[in-house]
C-alpha cells in the first residue's frame, strides 16, 4: 500500500532547509516577509515569530512537542499570525528580537519565540517552552492563550511594552572615552582576559564552554604588546587550550572538524552540531599560533588538515562553495553519530587492535555519555600513531545514518572559512588550501550576487538570494585581502576595493558615525540593527572596520579609511568601559593606532628567491598585515603606487621593502633578514 503524502505549508516553496523541516506541521506556518504582515493586520491578530536553525537541537525538540502537535497548531492558526524565521538566512530579524529578549530576560537562545504587534513590533520573547509546565516555565499552550487574552484584553498595554521595547533597542550608551581606545586598551582586555581562563581545561568560563575565537585572536593580537611575563602566560594559555580543543571531546577524532561547543567544562560532551563558521575562525588562530611559537608544532597542524580535509569532503558543494552545518541528531537522537562502544569499536579493528584503541581513546563500558563514548585523545601521542585506525573506525562509521546537512551556502560563512584557510595555507605552506578558498571565493564574487552586481546572503538550490548583510560583506572584504595576502592572484585586490566601497555605501551612516546590519536600500524593518555581537562570530562592525583599514592601506583611499576610523571614534566610549566585550573591534582599534605593516616584495613571483622572501613576508607578518608581490616596474591595480615607486630590485635579485605608514626598511634580499618594522620605527 503507498502512503498518502504527507500535507505541506506555506513553507514547502522555501529553499531554506530549517524552514523546509517545519514543511509538514499542521501549523499555517508563513515565512517572514511583507505578506504575513498584511495578513496580521487585516486580521488584527498579532505575530507569533518562532526563530531557529537546522542543527538546533531544541528547536527540533519544540517542533516534535509543540509544532507537530495537532491541538497546539490549532491554536496557534486560530490566535496568530505564524512565521517561521531561519535565523542563518535573516540575522536582521534575529537580531531584533535576540536583542528584545536580551533587553527583557538578561539572555537569550534558540529556539527564540517572539510574539509582535502586526507592524513586527515585539511586545513579548521567550525561548523553549514544554507542553506541559516544567521547571517555571509555563506550558507552550499557557503561554498562547495568555498572549492572546493580552491583545484582546489589555491592548494598552501591549502597545506599551512594544513602545518601551523599540526605545530601549534604540538606546545606544553614552559618554566620552578618556582617551582613544588603541593598543594599551587591546593589553588591558588582554589581561582581563587572563585573569578569566581556565588554566586547568583551557577556554573561558565553566559549562557550558564555547570555543570563543575572537578571544583567542585578541590574546594572539596582545601578546607582542605584552610584558614578557605576561606574554609567556597568555601563549601558554593559548596552547593548552589548542590542545584541549583538539584533543577531547570538542573536535571530532575520527572526521575533523569542531563541534559548536561542549555541555560541560573540560572540553568532554561536545553538544554535536558543527557550524561551518567555526571552522575557518579555529584554522586561523591554530596556524597563527603555529606561526608565532616557532612553527614547529604538529600539534598545532593536523587540526588545521584534517578539519580541511573534512571540508572538503563532506562539506563542498559540487555547484559551489560549503554548506552551512551538519545536525547534531541523527535517528533523533542527539550525538548517536559519533559515539562508540567497545564492542563496535572491536568489531571493526578486532579485539587486539580495538582494545589499544579504546585505551588510547577513552573506549570504556560505562561510557562517558549515555552509555557510549565520545571519543578523546587519552595518550596525546603524535597523531601518526592511529592513523589507520582511525581511518577504519571513519569507514564504519559512514556506514551509519548521518546527521542531515544544511546545504544552503551563507555569504559569511563561507567567507570567513574561506580567509581562514588563505592564511593557514599561506603560511603552513600548503597550496591546497589556498586554492580552496580561492575556489569558493570566486564562487561568491562570481554567482552571489543580484543583476545589478550587488552581494547576496545565501545561495540554494542553485539560486542566490536575499540581499547580503554587513557579517556577509565584512567578511567577503577580509577574504579577498587574506587571498591577496596569500599570493592567490592580483585579481583579489581590485575586488577587496570594491565590496569595500558597497560596504561604506551600504551599511555605513554617517550622520550616526556608525555601521549597521541592515543595508540601507534593505527591508523597511520595525528597528534597524546595529552590528550583531561578538560571539561564535566576530562582531560585523569589527570585521569591517578592520578590513577598511586593510583596504585603505593597500589601496591609499582615505574615503575607506574615514569612515572605519569614525566608527571607531563612536564606540571608543563602550570599548573602554568593556574591552572584552568587543574583541574584533577592539584588535581593529589597536590596528589604526600602531598602523599596517606592508611588505613589498618585487620580482618575478615564479623565481624561487622571490617566493622565499614572499614566505617569510607571510610567516613574520601579523594575519592583518598585507605582503605585495609585484615585478620591477609594473602596477597592480587597486594598488597605491606609492607603494611600489621607487621600489627597485638589487643586483638583479627579488629585493623586499618593509613599510609602515611612510616609514620602510632598506632593501632585503636575504629572507632572514625581514623582520616586522615596530610601530613608530
Amino acid at each position: 500500500m503507498t502512503t498518502p503524502p504527507k500535507p505541506t505549508n506555506r513553507l514547502a516553496d522555501e529553499t531554506s532547509a530549517y524552514l523546509r523541516q517545519h514543511m509538514h506541521n499542521p501549523v499555517d506556518w508563513w515565512p517572514w516577509g511583507e505578506e504575513a504582515l498584511a495578513r496580521a493586520r487585516a486580521e488584527d491578530k498579532p505575530l507569533l515569530v518562532s526563530i531557529g536553525y537546522s542543527a538546533c537541537h531544541w528547536c527540533h525538540v519544540m517542533e516534535r512537542e509543540s509544532f507537530e502537535d495537532p491541538d497546539t497548531a490549532a491554536l496557534m492558526n486560530e490566535l496568530f499570525v505564524p512565521i517561521k524565521v531561519d535565523r542563518e538566512e535573516r540575522p536582521d530579524v534575529d537580531q531584533i528580537y535576540m536583542d528584545t529578549i536580551v533587553r527583557l530576560q538578561g539572555h537569550g537562545g534558540w529556539p527564540l519565540t517572539v510574539f509582535c504587534k502586526p507592524g513586527g513590533e515585539p511586545f513579548y520573547a521567550g525561548t523553549y517552552y514544554p507542553p506541559e509546565p516544567r521547571h517555571g516555565l509555563p506550558s507552550f499552550q499557557e503561554l498562547l492563550r495568555g498572549m492572546h487574552r493580552a491583545w484582546t484584553e489589555e491592548r494598552g498595554q501591549v502597545d506599551e511594552s512594544a513602545r518601551r521595547i523599540l526605545a530601549a533597542l534604540d538606546e545606544r550608551p553614552r559618554g566620552m572615552a578618556e582617551e582613544p581606545a588603541g593598543t594599551g586598551l587591546l593589553v588591558r582586555a588582554a589581561s582581563q582576559l587572563l585573569e578569566s581562563a581556565d588554566l586547568t581545561h583551557g577556554g573561558f568560563g565553566g559549562a557550558p564552554k564555547f570555543p570563543t575565537p575572537t578571544n583567542l585572536e585578541l590574546l594572539l593580537a596582545a601578546e607582542p604588546h605584552l610584558p614578557p611575563a605576561e606574554a609567556r602566560a597568555a601563549r601558554d594559555f593559548l596552547r593548552l587550550s589548542c590542545d584541549e580543543m583538539a584533543r577531547r571531546g570538542l573536535y571530532d577524532q575520527l572526521g575533523g572538524g569542531f563541534h559548536r561547543y561542549c555541555v560541560d567544562d573540560h572540553w568532554g560532551v561536545p553538544h554535536f552540531e558543527k557550524m561551518l563558521y567555526d571552522q575557518g575562525q579555529l584554522v586561523r588562530v591554530y596556524a597563527d599560533l603555529w606561526r608565532r611559537t616557532g612553527a614547529a608544532d604538529e600539534g598545532l597542524v593536523w587540526p588545521v588538515l584534517e578539519t580541511a580535509g573534512w571540508l572538503e569532503r563532506e562539506m563542498r558543494a559540487e555547484d559551489g562553495g560549503w554548506y552551512a552545518s551538519q545536525d547534531a541528531d541523527s535517528e533523533g537522537v542527539e550525538g548517536k553519530f559519533y559515539v562508540w562502544t567497545p564492542d563496535e569499536v572491536d568489531e571493526v579493528l578486532g579485539r587486539e587492535r580495538g582494545g589499544a584503541f579504546s585505551r588510547a581513546y577513552s573506549v570504556d563500558r560505562p561510557g562517558n555519555f549515555e552509555g557510549a563514548n565520545v571519543l578523546w585523545d587519552r595518550e596525546r601521542g603524535p597523531r601518526e600513531g592511529y592513523t589507520a585506525e582511525r581511518s577504519e573506525l571513519l569507514q564504519a562509521r559512514a556506514e551509519r545514518i548521518a546527521p542531515g546537512t544544511d546545504t544552503k551556502r551563507v555569504t559569511a560563512w563561507n567567507a570567513l572559512t574561506a580567509g581562514g584557510l588563505a592564511y593557514a595555507g599561506s603560511v603552513m605552506n600548503r597550496p591546497p588550501l589556498v586554492d580552496a578558498a580561492a575556489a569558493t571565493v570566486d564562487f561568491l564574487l562570481s554567482r552571489v550576487r543580484d543583476p545589478q552586481g550587488r552581494l547576496l546572503r545565501v545561495f540554494a538550490e542553485g539560486r542566490a538570494k536575499l540581499p547580503a548583510f554587513l557579517d556577509d560583506t565584512a567578511a567577503l572584504l577580509s577574504a579577498c585581502l587574506d587571498l591577496f595576502r596569500a599570493g592567490a592572484g592580483e585579481r583579489y585586490l581590485p575586488a577587496a576595493v570594491a565590496v569595500a566601497e558597497q560596504l561604506v555605501e551600504r551599511f555605513f551612516d554617517p550622520d550616526e558615525g556608525d555601521l549597521f546590519l541592515a543595508p540601507s536600500d534593505g527591508e523597511r524593518l520595525p528597528h534597524r540593527p546595529r552590528s550583531d555581537h561578538d560571539g561564535a562570530t566576530p562582531s560585523s562592525a569589527g570585521l569591517a572596520v578592520l578590513g577598511l583599514l586593510r583596504a585603505a592601506a593597500l589601496s591609499g583611499r582615505e574615503d575607506l579609511r574615514r569612515p572605519a576610523e569614525r566608527v571607531l571614534r563612536s564606540h571608543a566610549f563602550v570599548l573602554e568601559r568593556a574591552p572584552t566585550a568587543y574583541p574584533t573591534l577592539l584588535r581593529a582599534a589597536a590596528w589604526a593606532e600602531q598602523g599596517l605593516s606592508v611588505a613589498v616584495v618585487v620580482g618575478d613571483a615564479t623565481g624561487h628567491d622571490t617566493r622565499a622572501l614572499a614566505a617569510r613576508a607571510r610567516h613574520v607578518l601579523a594575519p592583518e598585515e598585507a605582503v605585495i608581490v609585484v615585478p620591477e616596474g609594473r602596477d597592480v591595480e587597486g594598488l597605491d603606487p606609492a607603494w611600489t615607486k621607487g621600489r627597485d630590485q638589487r643586483d638583479g635579485r627579488a629585493t623586499a621593502y618593509v613599510c609602515r605608514g611612510l616609514h620602510c626598511s632598506l632593501p632585503i634580499t636575504e629572507p632572514a633578514e625581514l623582520v616586522p618594522l615596530e610601530p613608530g620605527a
